[in-house]
């Protein structure tokens, strides 16, 4: 998936040129959904299906023409229609649709809601990376302590659990917590080890180090912009650096697994490659890297929606 890079050699038989080796860039798709289906996109909005229910969604990779005629469009049940604020605006109702509804995932349940943005609680593309997660956790034959920043509803983590993992969640949102201790429910995980944190995840990461607390599994999926619990600012571009050392000093002297994902960023999966690389640097192990897309049933188009990077000892 890689794009060749081409590197000029000078006149000069005094001096060679380096040949950079690029990363080899994967696409992640996940394509085991029943509950969850990805009908069309185009014009700058995606028709997506969870269970039984139709949503119209913005979205702005959707460049292309949609796939389907409007009459496939018009029977959505709900349409998000962006305000001028980023991130804001209202869900209309086009016909009967519950307040919440439940959707699965192999061994996963969560709940699915219209929220005050155009988000619903789950991210459907990420499910590859949850069996990835699953299956380097059990993969490992022994306790894997993980920390989740930037949870959110919690699939990542429950995921985690599921395969035995001990998990720290972390979120700014209380909102976002008790959804997913909810979702934990609905999954039969209520007596799985795991801690619900309500705070920052740079200053949680931080404190942990402080506290000699290490993890051997890293999960974190950190939002262009965002506030935590207290007002703290987050800014990609400026603080990921600096969260990326923090959990360096968290991690365990055998750590198994980082997941590092991006969305909404203008930054390239190489940036993330490079990234992660010089972070688990001490250790023996391989990052992957690329980007995680949606497959479409209508167009056999694949909707990009995130960039990743991802090591394993």
């Amino acid at each position: 998936m890689a794009s060749p890079i081409s590197t000029s050699r000078p006149q000069s038989h005094s001096h060679t040129a380096a040949v950079v080796k690029p990363p080899q860039l994967q696409v992640l798709t996940s394509p085991e959904w029943e509950d969850y289906a990805l009908l069309d996109s185009g014009n700058g909005q995606k028709l997506e299906r969870y269970g039984e229910y139709i949503l119209i969604r913005p979205e702005a990779e959707a460049i292309w023409k949609p796939a389907l005629p409007a009459e496939a469009w018009s029977k959505a049940h709900a349409r998000f229609q962006p305000s001028g604020d980023e991130g804001g605006g209202i869900w209309e109702v086009r016909r009967p649709l519950p307040e919440r509804w439940q959707v699965g995932y192999k061994s996963l349940r969560c709940w699915v809601q219209r929220s005050t943005s155009r988000h619903v609680g789950l991210f459907p593309e990420q499910a590859n990376q949850w069996d990835w997660i699953q299956e380097v956790i059990r993969s490992a034959k022994r306790p894997v302590n993980v920390l989740n920043l930037f949870g959110y509803t919690g699939l990542a983590t429950l995921a985690a659990a599921h395969a035995g993992a001990n998990v720290t969640h972390v979120d700014a949102s209380r909102k976002a917590i008790t959804w997913a201790h909810e979702n934990q429910i609905l999954s039969g995980l209520q007596d799985a080890p795991i801690r619900w944190i309500v705070d920052d995840a740079l200053k949680f990461t931080q404190r942990e180090a402080r506290r000699g607390r290490r993890y051997d599994g890293l999960i974190l999926d950190p939002p262009k912009f965002g506030r935590g619990p207290k007002g703290e600012v987050w800014e990609f571009y400026k603080l990921l650096p600096e969260l990326l050392q923090a959990c360096r000093a968290v991690l365990s002297a055998e750590p198994v697994f980082v997941i590092l994902t991006a969305y909404a960023v203008k930054a390239s999966a190489i940036t993330l490659y490079y990234a992660l690389s010089e972070v688990m640097s001490a250790w023996k192990g391989q990052v992957e890297v690329g980007e995680v897309a949606l497959i479409e049933t209508s167009g056999n188009r694949l909707l990009p929606t995130a960039i990743f990077a991802r090591w394993s000892a």
